[in-house]
C-alpha cells in the first residue's frame, strides 16, 4: 500500500490507489476501521473509476502524531493527498466519522469536491451525553485496550439479521478494530467529541449529494437522516432494508448499485432534488 508524507513531514498516510477513469472516488473510513472496510466497492469499481481510499490519522499504516488533533486536520491531510496525487475534483465518500471528516472537507476545500456520499452519518454535533460517552471510550482505549473497545462498540454497529446470517461480516470488524491502536481510537474518539455543528452548512452545499442509510442503523437512524437531508439542496436519499450502521459492508451489492446510479447521474449533471 503507497503512501505519502504529508503536512511538511509531519505525517505519513497510507492509501489503496486502484483503478482509473474519468472519474475519482475518495472513501473516507468510519470508526475506529481502516480503508479496509471499503474493499467490497474498491473491487466493484475500480474498473470504471479511480478509487483512493485513505487511512486516517493513526489507522491501518498511517502514522498518528503526538499532538491532538481535530477532525479538520483530517479534512486537511485528505485535501493534501488529493493535491498531492495530481487530482483535481473528486467524489467524497464517507461514512460514519468519515462522512464528519467529508463535511470538514467540503467547508474547508470546497473547490476540490465534485460530489459527496454521505452514509451513515450525521452533521448533528455531540450532545453533552455523546461526549461524556466518547471520552469515556477513549480512557477504555487507554487503560484497556483496543478489544475492549470493539466489545463496546460491536453490538451498536450492525444489523442483528447481519450478525446471525452473515458472521464473516462481524469478523471483518472485529479484525480491524481489534488491530486499531489504542491511542488512534482515543484520539479519534476525542477528536468527534470536539467536532463542529455542520447542519448550518447544509443548504449551501448544493453540489450532487447521495444519502445512504440502514434501515436498522441505530446510530444513524432512517428519521433524523430524512430530516437533515431535506436540507440539502440537490440530493438523492436512500435506505438500505436490513442494514445497520455499516451499510456498504452489510449490504454491498445495493451500497454499490446506489453509488453506481448516483456516479452516473453526476456524469451526465442529471441529479434533481427529490
Amino acid at each position: 500500500m503507497p503512501a505519502l508524507k504529508l503536512g511538511n513531514g509531519k505525517i505519513t498516510l497510507s492509501y489503496i490507489d486502484q483503478g482509473e477513469g474519468d472519474i475519482c472516488l475518495v472513501f473516507l473510513h468510519g470508526f475506529p476501521f481502516t480503508a479496509e472496510l471499503w474493499r467490497p466497492q474498491v473491487d466493484a469499481l475500480a474498473h470504471r473509476y479511480r478509487i483512493i481510499a485513505p487511512n486516517l490519522r493513526g489507522f491501518g499504516n498511517s502514522l498518528l502524531p503526538a499532538e491532538p488533533y481535530t477532525l479538520a486536520n483530517l479534512a486537511d491531510d485528505v485535501a493534501e493527498l488529493i493535491a498531492a496525487l495530481g487530482l483535481k475534483k473528486v467524489v467524497i465518500v464517507g461514512l460514519s466519522m468519515g462522512g464528519y471528516v467529508a463535511f470538514e472537507l467540503f467547508r474547508r476545500h470546497q473547490r476540490l469536491v465534485r460530489a459527496l456520499v454521505l452514509a451513515d452519518t450525521k452533521p448533528d454535533p455531540d450532545t453533552e451525553t455523546a461526549r461524556e460517552a466518547r471520552a469515556r471510550l477513549a480512557q477504555l482505549a487507554e487503560s484497556d485496550g483496543s478489544a475492549a473497545v470493539t466489545r463496546e462498540l460491536l453490538p451498536k454497529l450492525l444489523a442483528e439479521r447481519t450478525r446471525t446470517t452473515h458472521p464473516q461480516i462481524e469478523q471483518q470488524l472485529i479484525q480491524m478494530m481489534d488491530a486499531a491502536r489504542p491511542e488512534a481510537i482515543a484520539a479519534a474518539s476525542r477528536a468527534m467529541a470536539e467536532r463542529v455543528d455542520s447542519r448550518p452548512l447544509l443548504p449551501r452545499i448544493t453540489l450532487p449529494v447521495l444519502v445512504i442509510g440502514g434501515s436498522e442503523d441505530s446510530l444513524a437512524p432512517p428519521e433524523p437522516t430524512r430530516a437533515w437531508a431535506r436540507a440539502l439542496p440537490n440530493a438523492i436519499v436512500h435506505f438500505i432494508k436490513g442494514a445497520g450502521h455499516v451499510s456498504n459492508l452489510e449490504r454491498p451489492e445495493e451500497f454499490n448499485h446506489l453509488l453506481s446510479d448516483f456516479l452516473g447521474q453526476v456524469t451526465s449533471r442529471s441529479v434533481r432534488q427529490p
